[in-house]
């Protein structure tokens, strides 16, 4: 992964391949942002004039480089637009910073060190450049040839100008400072733990099933000390886990139910987070149509960001419990998988009639949620790919919250704009729970296909135990991402929720929640 280093070092000092300044649109042409008064300086204080001529705008994203000035010890200097320029008084906003500075990570990928002269003024400004960067910087090449047929996979290099920039120098910060300390200490941390989720999202079905996801579990509550259960198929019928098992009997690569835990001693709180995690969603009998299924390794998005942000809970060591449960199946057609029509009984006992195989998520989390409810937590937050409709209403940047509690679904809103993932309230009407009515078991695992998304957030309350608090995350819009590449956000993996998640555990930890 990328290097962080916190810098005394001047712009016009330090040694690095490129200067990373920012640009803004301010009310009578571009504007050099605070940090790179010295680069502006080696230029004769007319950097904003050599940029304008070389047609930068100062607009959020935009990159230009330039051959660096007399004087500097870089031989480049790459500008990256932050937008329009706040008000006198005002600082940069923070996720304009992080955008920016995931932009200038992208554009610097082959590079080995690149120092950053971004606006940096508090320890929050510091997180967000050193979060955008870190997470801009991310590549993955695992499985891309290095020129002689050999990858990654095969114990080669990759080819170094589709290397990650290897260092991020954050200038014209205080090192010894503990609050920026702090900060570029949890960006590393969260930036790793988002990275991991990038990674199992990216790896191909044929690499990640339910049994090898566990592993990557088990590895990670070794090295990290987390408490993991894995519940195998043998386990899961033992234990009369319906939903699981249902969904997964199509396959060769039987489910898994997946419980990895971090505690801590000072904790007061407890929150269980459920990832769906459809290690490839073929829809099963009711098949999905061509076009459809190319990108369906990313079912699992919602329990790599669990897992992603249990790893990050431990590793930040809140005082906060925090305990995951990875719901993993394989939806495939087969002679033995589960047909339209079917009726399976779930963790909970009631019945579900299956009227389409493809509406698999909710059959895996219900189990999942259940399970979790037993061990009482204070909140569940449930994260899934869950439905189409979603990114229907929503597009692909934002993901939708609903909840039974309207404060906690307000409080995740809040949170999750704090720290720069897009998302918005649902409502849950209850008119839409007729819907799902069956004449031969408790629940149909459908119901009216208008507000699709909302039905199958009313499906998966009726797993959950009563009096806890519960919120559902349908992130199917923006957990992968199929255009090109923009601010710290990749193509593929996106690792969406994570930041959430771990914001909302640090809340817990620290009591704002209630």
């Amino acid at each position: 992964m990328t290097a962080l280093t916190l810098s005394t070092s001047s712009a016009a000092t330090v040694r690095a391949d490129a200067l990373v300044v920012g640009v803004a649109k301010g009310a009578k042409g571009v504007v050099v942002a605070p940090g790179a008064e010295a680069v502006d300086k080696a230029f004769g204080g007319k950097l904003a004039g050599v940029l304008e001529t070389l047609g930068a705008s100062g607009a959020e994203g935009e990159v230009t480089k330039l051959p660096a000035a007399d004087g500097l010890k870089a031989p480049v200097v790459l500008a990256v637009g932050l937008g329009d320029a706040p008000a006198k008084d005002e600082a940069y906003d923070h996720e304009a910073l992080r955008r920016a500075a995931g932009s200038a990570a992208r554009a610097l990928t082959g590079s080995k060190k690149a120092g950053f002269a971004l606006p940096v003024e508090d320890a929050e400004a510091a997180a967000a450049v050193s979060e955008g960067a870190l997470l801009g910087a991310y590549t993955f090449t695992a499985y891309r040839s290095n020129g002689n047929g050999q990858n990654a996979k095969g114990g080669k290099k990759n080819d170094a100008k589709s290397a990650p920039l290897a260092e991020v120098a954050l200038l014209g910060t205080k090192p010894r400072d503990k609050d920026v300390k702090a900060a570029a200490e949890r960006a590393q941390a969260l930036a790793a733990e988002i990275n991991r989720a990038r990674d199992l999202i990216n790896t191909p079905s044929n690499d990640l099933d339910p049994k090898s996801f566990a592993a990557e579990a088990q590895a990670a509550a070794k090295e990290f000390g987390l408490k993991v259960e894995v519940l195998d198929e043998k386990a899961l019928k033992k234990g009369g886990y319906g939903g699981l098992l249902g969904v997964g009997q199509g396959s060769e690569a039987p489910p898994r139910l997946v419980r990895i835990a971090y505690t801590h001693p000072k904790a007061e709180k407890t929150l269980a987070l459920v990832g769906k995690g459809i290690t490839y969603d073929s829809g099963g009998i009711s098949l999905k149509p061509a076009g459809h299924n190319e990108t369906m390794k990313c079912d699992m998005s919602g329990a790599a960001a669990v897992f992603a942000a249990v790893v990050a809970a431990a590793r930040l060591g809140l005082a906060v419990n925090v305990t995951g449960w990875l719901a993993l199946a394989e939806n495939m057609p087969s002679g033995s998988a589960t047909r339209p029509g079917d009726v399976l009984t779930m963790y909970s006992g009631k019945t579900v009639e299956v009227l389409n195989t493809d509406a698999e998520g909710r059959l895996v989390l219900a189990d999942a949620l259940t399970r979790a409810s037993e061990e009482s937590p204070d909140a569940i937050v449930d994260v899934a790919t869950l439905t189409g409709a979603m990114v229907l209403a929503l597009g692909h940047r934002h993901f939708g919250i609903m909840a039974n509690d309207d404060a906690f679904r307000t409080a995740i809103h809040e949170i999750a704009e704090e720290v720069g993932e897009q998302s918005w309230p649902m409502p849950m009407p209850e008119h839409l729970r007729k819907g799902m009515d069956s004449p031969v078991a408790d629940i149909a695992n459908m119901g009216e296909r208008m507000g699709g998304g909302l039905v199958a957030g009313l499906f998966l309350k009726e797993f959950v135990g009563e009096g806890i608090t519960w919120a559902h995350l349908d992130i199917a819009g923006p957990a992968f991402h199929e255009g090109a590449p923009w601010g710290y956000t990749p193509k593929g993996g996106t690792g969406s929720a994570v930041r959430t998640l771990v914001r909302l555990a640090e809340r817990t930890a620290a009591g704002d929640l209630g």
